[in-house]
């Protein structure tokens, strides 16, 4: 859950940032080449693409913050419920105990369910009874 929260708030965010852009500078000249540092470091302090036109927002600023405010709330309360406990030891025993009854179950009555459940099937599609 909170990775689904922390990717909404993400691409709202990218979102956001792709509209405030700033433009691409013009391709920096000889000169800027010479002072650069000998280890060539690529600085990512500016964009490397102009900015995209996405058009009008789709979703006013206003409502986009309310639901902004709504997530965060949503993560705040989720990340404060305890975890569910991990093992349940009567659950467990009587897991333990119907495996062996239900295995002889299966056993007996599943081909015959499986069976009839595929003549019907057939019957329906071919529209002739088996």
């Amino acid at each position: 859950m909170e990775d689904i929260l922390a990717s909404i708030k993400k691409v709202i965010a990218d979102e956001k940032d792709l509209r405030t852009a700033a433009p691409r500078d013009p391709e920096p000249t000889e000169e800027a080449h010479s002072e650069g540092s000998e280890d060539d470091v690529l600085e990512l302090d500016k964009p490397l693409a102009p900015p995209v036109d996405l058009g009008p927002p789709l979703v006013d600023e206003g409502i986009a913050e309310t639901s902004r405010h709504s997530l965060e709330t949503l993560s705040t309360i989720a990340a404060s419920v305890p975890a569910p406990p991990p093992v349940n030891p009567l659950e467990d025993m009587i897991r333990e105990m119907l495996r062996p009854i239900l295995k002889q179950w299966l056993d007996d009555h599943l081909p015959g369910i499986v069976d009839e459940h595929v003549k019907r099937e057939i019957t329906r599609i071919t529209g002739r009874p088996l």
